[in-house]
């Protein structure tokens, strides 16, 4: 029960990654809040999960819809200890001259936008507490980018350079911010960032991964599980891959 008493946001947390770090916050001890743009599907997972989890219909990339949500977990929870910062987009590989304007508006907005706003609505709360723990859930393509997901890469690298700078500016009130760099992995991504789900493009992706096999979101869980638990009290500014070796 290494978070027994916290209580934590999971962004993009009724999927893939996020579900899995809401799972393993809950089986840790802690009260979830699951906010996510599908919100039958956030009810569904802490209706699951249980022990007081809630679930927030949440749009994170506008502010209105953030406050909301803090709000909601402030009044549910007392308070907010924990905030992951999950939910993200990709883009089917292409030229990265042929991204529509629109598409590239959207993945900033949902994977760096997001990060600004639930900073400016819960570091307020972490600050005056003197506590708290910030991961961002970044990615390998913002540290060992790879041809035509220029644009999702670019924005993956703008979250490792924000998790870093976010923890300089927060150590002297006590709050950690630390960011996970996945490979891709099961995930409704996936197919995304592969273009094509065939046997042929799977084996390509696995190649590059010397452990030979996807992230999963029972790793992501476990590393998130560390980092934001007291047991890592020491380590702020990090970016931890979790990638079977691929950014070697």
């Amino acid at each position: 029960m290494r978070l027994q008493g916290k209580r934590a946001i999971v962004t993009g947390g009724a999927s893939g990654f996020g579900a899995g770090i809401a799972r393993a916050f809950a089986a840790a001890g802690a009260r979830v809040a699951i906010a996510d743009l599908n919100g039958p599907a956030a009810e569904a997972l802490a209706h699951e999960i249980g022990g007081g989890a809630i679930a927030v219909a949440t749009d994170v990339s506008r502010g209105d819809s953030v406050a909301a949500m803090a709000s909601s977990a402030i009044t549910a929870f007392g308070g907010v200890d924990i905030l992951v910062n999950n939910a993200g987009i990709g883009h089917v590989p292409q030229a990265l001259e042929d991204l529509p304007e629109e598409s590239f508006d959207r993945i900033l907005a949902v994977n760096a936008k997001s990060v600004y706003l639930t900073a400016r609505a819960l570091v307020p709360g972490m600050k005056k507490a003197g506590r708290g723990a910030i991961l961002n859930i970044a990615s390998t393509g913002g540290v060992s980018p790879r041809p035509r997901l220029t644009w999702y890469n670019a924005s993956k690298g703008w979250m490792i350079t924000a998790t870093r700078a976010m923890a300089v500016e927060l150590a002297p009130f006590g709050v950690r911010v630390n960011a996970l760099n996945p490979v891709a992995g099961e995930t409704p991504l996936l197919a995304t960032f592969m273009g094509e789900d065939t046997p042929e493009i799977r084996a390509k992706f696995l190649a590059s991964i010397p452990l030979g096999r996807f992230s999963t979101p029972q790793d992501m869980g476990a590393a998130a599980l560390f980092l934001c638990s007291d047991e890592a009290s020491m380590i702020t500014g990090v970016a931890l891959e979790v990638d079977g070796g691929r950014c070697i």
